[in-house]
């Protein structure tokens, strides 16, 4: 037992590898901002500011569809720069506390304005289409950024406030979810050391080890990890189980020699192992076989868990809770972009995850 796996790596996990999940793209403070609703929302917004430009009254000579065009412009232009500027320095910034990133953003929309301003005074001077004098066109574009900005800000406090208070109330519930599952776990594996403590000490012994660092990863609470930790639980979760069934239970891997570097919910898979075991193998009375897949798509990564339905009718329905957890928190904890599925395919039940790639 224990398959090659070291049974410090939970340790190593909670120290090193979710340190790494900080700067990704899906925990990112400004994540929001990349998506394709935000930067539909920045250019339908800068249309519209720029129509409000161009029908002020008092408009200089060049007619006020000129003026919508060079405004639609230099909105765009500046938008969509201070996005680009926020993503390249988006490591850096995520860094920042939260009210020091604020200013930030707005400090890099006001240099972008600046920038566009001192461009479209360098290339159209002071002509009659840009109103008059350059200085007086700066500082007009500068003040309005500077409230276009601060409304931003308000609007994004309010956004993120709110997403991470739905957050935390998923997470409270998929905590839910899983005390009901853990405790039927807990029991059997005490019941399956127990009875190895004397015929065979030293698999009493991994089982515990095991035993301690699947309930080390599920008091750390929702988190992302890379698929391979999350994957070695599982695997340690099903030989846990094989001690219990013996050769009722029959294992199958079928998975990429190099890991694709994903970051997956924890404890996302490992429930699916389990109901697998509960709702399939431990109802059939010659047992059956688990099989954990990992299949690699050009946009995607899907792992699927399957397993031998009892013969009656209906086999597959109870697994619903330990589904239910794994959807809410792969759909909370990447943000909706991956998902979880299941079906029943030749007597067999299928679960699969399906996690998009970087």
């Amino acid at each position: 037992m224990g398959g090659g796996f070291n049974h410090t790596e939970p340790a190593k996990l909670a120290h090193g590898h979710l340190q790494r999940t900080d700067l990704d793209s899906t925990s990112h403070p400004l994540s929001a901002l990349w998506r394709p609703p935000a930067l539909m929302a920045v250019v339908l917004g800068g249309e519209a500011l720029a129509l409000i430009l161009a029908l002020a009254p008092a408009q200089p000579e060049g007619g006020r569809l000129v003026q919508f065009g060079l405004a639609s412009f230099g909105i765009q232009w500046i938008g969509l720069g201070t996005l680009s500027l926020l993503w390249l320095l988006r490591r850096p910034l995520g860094m920042l506390p939260r009210l020091a990133l604020a200013w930030a953003c707005l400090a890099q929309l006001l240099l972008m304005t600046l920038l566009v301003a001192m461009a479209a005074w360098k290339i159209l001077g002071e002509s009659a289409v840009m109103g008059g004098a350059g200085p007086v066109l700066v500082w007009r574009m500068l003040a309005i950024a500077l409230v276009v900005g601060l409304i931003g800000l308000i609007a994004f406090q309010n956004y993120s406030e709110a997403r991470r208070l739905a957050v935390r109330a998923k997470q409270l519930e998929l905590e839910a979810l899983q005390a009901r599952i853990r405790p039927h776990f807990l029991f059997n594996t005490l019941n399956t050391g127990a009875a190895l403590v004397h015929a065979r000490p030293a698999d009493a012994e991994r089982l515990l080890l095991d035993l301690a660092d699947l309930f080390r990863c599920a008091l750390r609470g929702p988190q992302q990890i890379p698929l391979a930790e999350e994957l070695a639980l599982a695997r340690r979760y099903l030989e846990i189980e094989a001690l219990r069934f013996g050769d009722r239970l029959r294992l199958g891997w079928v998975v990429p020699e190099t890991m694709p570097e994903v970051l997956v919910p924890s404890l996302s898979i490992q429930p699916l192992a389990e109901n697998a075991i509960r709702h399939g193998i431990e109802r059939r009375p010659d047992g059956g076989a688990v099989d954990v897949a990992v299949h690699l798509h050009a946009d995607r990564v899907e792992i699927t868990v399957a397993n031998d339905m009892p013969g009656t009718a209906g086999g597959g329905g109870g697994h619903a809770i330990g589904l239910a957890s794994a959807r809410e928190r792969v759909h909370a904890l990447t943000d909706g972009r991956g998902r979880v599925e299941s079906r029943i395919e030749d007597g067999r039940y299928i679960a699969s995850v399906h996690l998009p790639l970087a």
